[in-house]
């Protein structure tokens, strides 16, 4: 039932130095220290990462920047990402991150596209002060246009439990800056915070046969049968696999999914195909 090409398309991995200056990290970065304050082991390296590929028979993953406020810190993570990357004989799928309300973010995302990157994320705007649906947004998606980058937003919802980390995006700014930039390819990342739900709205459904969603997280907030909806409302072709490893294993994902009474079409669909398709893996 899980044949075909597996791709993650979310997960997260950390240079030694984010462990080695965790506290002086704390102090500087509230995000950061929301999530990762006293939890050096939700923390992994890309090596850890490529043993849990090879584990649960992941062909690559996306890896996913984080979203400093300093943006000196989203350079040097952004250099890790790409040397990870380099090393993995393309295993490893680098997405960069930087502040667009910083001096020098355009500049970084350049750079970084030069690099290897392949897209801009998980995307944090109101973690990091700046505002999406405003001049840095704008720059953002004149500068994914022009170096042809993915954008991966996390994607929080309005209701529900609390949870380290849940701001970073509310649901209606998202909407707002899909509505805004058509030609720009977004992933909403955690299910787009809801925003399939919102689906029966004829003009969301619109909205979202043009977004891609990731399941990163999701055995934390949603049953399963809540992949099934999604594809019921906008499309089996229109959802990714993501696990946010290490937060959640990929195998317990993949399981995860597996409840979900897709077909094997489908599934396959989810758990590789449609990431294939994204990043240009045409012999996936």
């Amino acid at each position: 039932m899980m044949g075909g090409v597996k791709i993650d398309f979310h997960v997260h991995i950390f240079p030694t130095w984010a462990a080695e200056e965790m506290e002086s990290l704390c102090r500087r970065e509230p995000a950061f220290s929301s999530m990762y304050r006293g939890r050096r082991g939700a923390m992994a390296d890309h090596r850890q990462l490529l043993q849990a590929m090879d584990e649960a028979g992941i062909e690559a993953s996306v890896a996913l920047g984080f979203a400093w406020r300093d943006q000196e810190l989203c350079r040097r993570h952004n250099d890790y990402l790409l040397e990870a990357a380099a090393i993995s004989g393309g295993r490893i799928i680098p997405f960069c991150t930087v502040n667009m309300g910083a001096p020098g973010a355009a500049a970084e995302l350049e750079r970084c596209a030069r690099g290897g990157a392949r897209g801009v994320g998980e995307l944090r705007p109101e973690d990091q002060g700046w505002c999406l649906n405003g001049p840095q947004g704008e720059e953002l998606a004149s500068l994914a246009r022009r170096w042809r980058l993915v954008l991966a937003f996390h994607v929080s919802e309005p209701v529900g439990h609390g949870y380290p980390g849940k701001g970073g995006l509310s649901l209606s700014s998202f909407h707002d800056f899909a509505r805004a930039h058509a030609d720009v390819t977004l992933v909403a990342c955690h299910l787009g915070g809801g925003l399939p739900f919102f689906a029966h709205m004829p003009e969301v459904r619109e909205l979202c046969r043009r977004i891609y969603f990731d399941t990163a997280a999701c055995p934390f907030l949603y049953s399963p049968s809540a992949y099934r909806q999604v594809v019921e409302l906008v499309g089996a072709d229109r959802l990714l696999f993501g696990s946010d490893f290490p937060l959640l294993s990929q195998v317990r994902v993949m399981g995860h999914l597996a409840e979900a009474a897709l077909g094997d079409g489908e599934l396959e669909a989810v758990l590789g195909k449609n990431a294939a398709h994204l990043l240009g893996h045409v012999d996936a």
